[in-house]
């Protein structure tokens, strides 16, 4: 905690501000950029709202109070860029979020840069069916193993909550599967 709030200041100072970016950037890229493609599902869409994440990240870091950790507060700032994202491409195809999710896992078959088989390409699909939280909440618990406190702070919702959701919908992941299967 100690090397955080060190971090932070440096983040925080004008003459060390850029170089403590660069560190920023360096340790965190990956990981946001798994986070954010998850949501988003297309490579070059993930690149874009990355880089939109790690501007809002320089342009607030003054404003974190650390009331959470850093990479909450990031993870945060990338979720809700990577939903901004998405609505904003649903309303300029004047179509739901829902539609622009099932368009990216139609196109993750063409994707170079999707690794996944048919049973992660089917999983994908079953996810895009949920609703938008309900997403959020399994892919960021199933997939980045995520704590429910740690969920808890990048989504500003309760535990309890966040485990509902998250029952909710392998429940409803698990329907899904079944019924492609038979």
């Amino acid at each position: 905690m100690v090397q955080e709030k060190t971090f932070i200041k440096a983040l925080k100072s004008p003459k060390e501000k850029e170089a403590a970016f660069r560190e920023l950037v360096r340790l965190y890229k990956e990981r946001l950029y798994w986070h954010i493609r998850k949501i988003v599902l297309n490579h070059d869409d993930a690149d874009d709202v990355l880089q939109n994440t790690f501007i809002k990240i320089f342009k607030n870091i003054d404003h974190f109070k650390g009331d959470s950790k850093l990479y909450t507060w990031m993870y945060r700032i990338a979720t809700n860029e990577s939903i901004t994202f998405i609505n904003r491409r649903a309303k300029r195809y004047k179509i739901s979020s829902e539609e622009v999710q099932e368009r990216a896992i139609e196109n993750l078959t063409t994707d170079v840069y999707f690794e996944g088989d048919e049973i992660q390409w089917k999983l994908q699909k079953a996810i895009s069916k949920l609703p938008q939280k309900q997403q959020l909440v399994f892919k960021m618990k199933y997939f980045e193993e995520l704590t429910y406190e740690e969920l808890s702070e990048i989504l500003e919702t309760s535990v309890g909550g966040l485990k509902s959701s998250y029952h909710i919908a392998v429940k409803k992941i698990t329907a899904y599967l079944k019924n492609e299967t038979l």
